[in-house]
């Protein structure tokens, strides 16, 4: 009993470290890419809303990018703490993957961040943009290699066993593992529709407070057709992940839909609402659409899946929390969708500034890319549980032989610093977004002699809250 709690705090501890350290890349990766667009916006039109917003929002993506690094230094040490039977195991694959998106998409970000957060008023428009351009590419790197070793262990592929250890013999086949092109473009997307709504609410909450500025309507109008235009990509993107997941884990996707067992000759229902019992081995006070799962799922009228009872009980995912986290994802995914066709229809009638009900659904809209992000995490990890490398290392056999009390003690003073620290700059993230975009005057003066600026005396000063200019 005393090692399963173990394993069980083990993954609550990984489980909680990684949900707080998804959320800074994610909204690294939206607000990077984000910033590359407003300059270009400014340099092509010479709009001061364009320059306005970019710097109003690179304070935000400096703190958001500090927490982030610091957020993932503490998971990756829990690969050799908590989780050594793995990394003994698998590391010749993920380890050097890890190692390539250090050695490409951090030194590229290390190298032009400093350009980026402080050189506007150092170096030439041009590098300057290119900076920022080479910043947003390093986090689409980053988020590339993460993936794909990700994915490798959803998906093995190009490997070979050899004395209780994996050994890579085709690293094109370990990169493009079959599940890799779907999940980065469902994590991508996530990522830009995640940014969006932050960007929207932040529009709204100014606007509610008649705080009716030109940055904050472009804004507001930049969030929504971004909005419009990606969420139902994503949907589209979703439905090939769900597909490419039958094919290779369809013990998942039993459990994302509470599907038990087939009846001979009937298609599969979609179960929309109910609560899937483990031990009873049966979807209690289901709703359901007859045979749409399989219209879905197989795109037959009476196709059949796999249920959940042609696997042993210990190969089984926990279907309550995957069934419960998929519905959460795909609901909040349905109101980004309705967000983005309400502001639509809210521009074609001219008062997507001034519709005070619109405004507010896109300020509580906000956090909902980030909930679905987690929410999809949750599914798609917790659904290949038992596995930890699917198909060939289970979770109870790679983590490492600490006891109870110990974790005990690692998770309460993770979930201690973590309230604290990331606490803080929660608040502070809040309070800068609070101030709104502010005018920012003149271009991008050359370099120079005396008079220029002087150098940054402090990380955070990018994030300076009282001159944007103060460096």
């Amino acid at each position: 009993m005393g090692d399963l709690d173990a394993l069980l705090l083990a993954r609550i501890q990984f489980a909680f470290t990684v949900s707080f350290h998804i959320v800074f890349p994610a909204i690294t990766i939206g607000l990077a890419s984000y910033l590359a667009v407003l300059e270009a916006c400014w340099l092509r039109t010479d709009q001061a809303v364009y320059r306005d917003l970019y710097h109003f929002w690179s304070r935000i993506f400096a703190v958001n990018f500090g927490m982030g690094v610091v957020s993932g230094l503490v998971m990756a040490y829990q690969f050799g703490t908590n989780w050594s039977h793995f990394s003994d195991f698998a590391g010749s694959v993920t380890g050097p993957l890890l190692t390539y998106e250090v050695l490409t998409a951090f030194f590229l970000e290390a190298g032009f961040l400093g350009v980026m957060l402080f050189g506007w008023s150092r170096v030439g428009p041009a590098l300057h943009f290119v900076s920022t351009l080479m910043v947003a590419v390093g986090t689409l790197i980053s988020a590339t290699w993460i993936l794909a070793s990700n994915s490798w262990m959803h998906t093995p592929a190009g490997y070979a066993i050899v004395d209780g250890r994996v050994v890579p013999t085709d690293w094109l086949a370990v990169i493009f593992n079959p599940s890799f092109p779907y999940r980065l473009a469902h994590m991508g997307v996530a990522a830009f529709l995640s940014t969006a709504l932050m960007v929207g609410a932040s529009a709204a909450w100014h606007l509610l407070r008649g705080r009716d500025q030109p940055a904050v309507r472009k804004m507001l109008s930049m969030a929504m057709w971004m909005l419009l235009i990606v969420a139902p990509l994503q949907a589209v993107i979703g439905d090939l992940h769900g597909l490419n997941t039958l094919r290779h884990q369809p013990a998942k996707i039993a459990a994302i839909e509470g599907h038990w067992e087939n009846k001979p000759g009937e298609g599969v229902p979609l179960t929309l609402f109910g609560w899937p019992d483990m031990a009873r081995e049966q979807t209690r006070w289901a709703v359901e659409v007859p045979r749409l799962g399989s219209l879905i799922l197989t795109h037959s009228w009476d196709g059949q899946f796999p249920g959940l009872k042609e696997y042993p009980r210990a190969d089984r995912p926990n279907a309550t929390v995957v069934f419960w986290s998929f519905r959460i994802m795909v609901g909040l995914g349905f109101l980004m969708i309705a967000l983005g066709l309400w502001a639509l229809w809210a521009r074609w009638r001219g008062r997507l500034y001034e519709a005070r009900a619109l405004l507010r659904f896109a300020l509580w809209m906000g956090p909902a890319g980030l909930v679905a992000l987690l929410a999809g995490w949750f599914t798609t990890e917790v659904g290949r549980q038992p596995w930890v490398v699917y198909g060939l290392l289970r979770t109870a056999d790679a983590v490492s032989p600490h006891g109870a009390a110990q974790l005990g003690l690692s998770l309460a003073l993770f979930v201690a610093v973590y309230l604290v620290v990331f606490g803080a700059g929660l608040v502070y993230l809040l309070h800068l977004i609070a101030q709104g975009p502010q005018p920012h005057e003149g271009e991008h003066p050359l370099p120079g002699g005396p008079g220029q600026p002087r150098t940054p005396a402090r990380p955070l000063s990018a994030a300076s809250a009282e001159n944007p200019q103060e460096s």
